[in-house]
């Protein structure tokens, strides 16, 4: 496995490849070891600071999230909410026949927030819902304006 910290504007971004892939990015945490010799992980920084520059609407790197069979079916329905749009949570259950809360449980276990867009699925009625990464809901608030989409 190998690390690299980024600076973004909404803090500290550390991002983990493994295999080829990229397996996690965990927020406001600094690696220990890091690698500045890895492919992967200077296309996923590149990337990562188009989408904070505006100019990156769909992240395109090969993912890996450790998870259920069920975890990875939502991961993939919330990966293609395209930039600026929102899905709820109740739709997406019901494209796979399960319920909300299951796909509350596994955004919050999402690994990969940002290239799997967790920030883009709310509640009813455009409620905020949940957002269990770094900085709690201000966070989500943050990614959602940034995309053109302000939430009161």
């Amino acid at each position: 496995m190998t690390s690299r910290t980024l600076k973004a504007p909404i803090g500290l971004l550390t991002v983990t490849e493994r295999d080829g892939a990229l397996v996690a990015i965990d927020w406001g945490i600094e690696a220990e070891h890091q690698d500045r010799r890895s492919p992967l992980l200077d296309e996923t920084e590149r990337q990562i600071a188009a989408y904070f520059d505006g100019k990156l609407k769909r992240f395109d790197l090969p993912v890996a999230p450790a998870g259920s069979a069920f975890q990875r079916r939502v991961w993939d329905m919330i990966a293609e909410i395209p930039f600026g749009e929102r899905a709820s949570y109740g739709g997406i259950a019901r494209g796979l026949e399960t319920a909300p809360r299951a796909v509350g449980v596994a955004c919050g276990r999402n690994q990969l927030a940002l290239v799997v867009p967790c920030h883009r699925v709310v509640g009813a009625g455009g409620l905020i819902g949940g957002w269990s990464g770094f900085g709690g809901l201000d966070t989500k608030k943050w990614l959602l304006a940034h995309e053109g989409q302000p939430v009161a």
